[in-house]
């Protein structure tokens, strides 16, 4: 199988419903969240099989979340159904909270950092944030962006935030607070003026 088609080769790309620049805001979005996904991937080369067997199952399934949010950003044509879904959406909060509930009460932000899969993990944070922001602007110029791409990667970013957390507990790692930083955290929870 040949994996090169030479079609790119004058800076356009396909995507479902015709042919872009490379450097369009759909692609520039599609393409950030397949950044996450490889450092996605990466944190899971990184996690202990023994200790993180039911984290490495969710961050698999995430993964497939990943290509289909990737594939509903590159889809321009509305005419083929989206495969995001709101129970995604749904199992993330459910995740987050429980793994709130599960590691040390928070006052402060925290560094990025602990163990190299939680670091890993910080990482598709906030490529996973970026790639919000691009859908963001893509909205803003376009209709056909899939309804639901921006809240996933919304509430992904907050899930991998307390999964960066959860990992570091799990290997008896302490966060580090951010020695600057104002109590932000009531109940483990952003207050409202700090959310995102």
């Amino acid at each position: 199988m040949r994996i090169y088609t030479r079609t790119g080769d004058q800076g356009q790309t396909s995507i479902i419903g015709g042919r872009v620049d490379k450097d369009d805001i759909r692609v520039q979005a599609y393409g950030t969240v397949d950044e996450a996904n490889c450092f996605v991937g990466q944190a899971m080369a990184e996690l202990d099989p023994n200790l993180f067997g039911d984290i490495l199952e969710e961050l698999e399934k995430i993964q497939h979340e990943l290509f289909d949010c990737g594939g509903d950003l590159a889809n321009k044509t509305m005419k083929r159904p989206y495969k995001l879904q709101q129970e995604m959406i749904d199992y993330l909060e459910t995740k987050i909270d429980e793994y709130i509930a599960s590691t040390p009460k928070l006052e402060r932000f925290i560094l990025p950092g602990g163990t190299k899969a939680a670091a890993s993990i910080h990482i598709a944070r906030t490529v996973t944030r970026r790639a919000e922001r691009l859908v963001v602007t893509l909205s803003k110029t376009d209709n056909s962006v899939p309804p639901l791409a921006q809240r996933y990667l919304n509430r992904l970013s907050d899930y991998f935030f307390a999964l960066a957390r959860v990992i570091n507990h799990r290997s008896g790692k302490s966060d580090v607070e951010y020695i600057r930083s104002a109590k932000v955290f009531r109940d483990g929870k952003r207050k409202e003026n700090n959310s995102e």
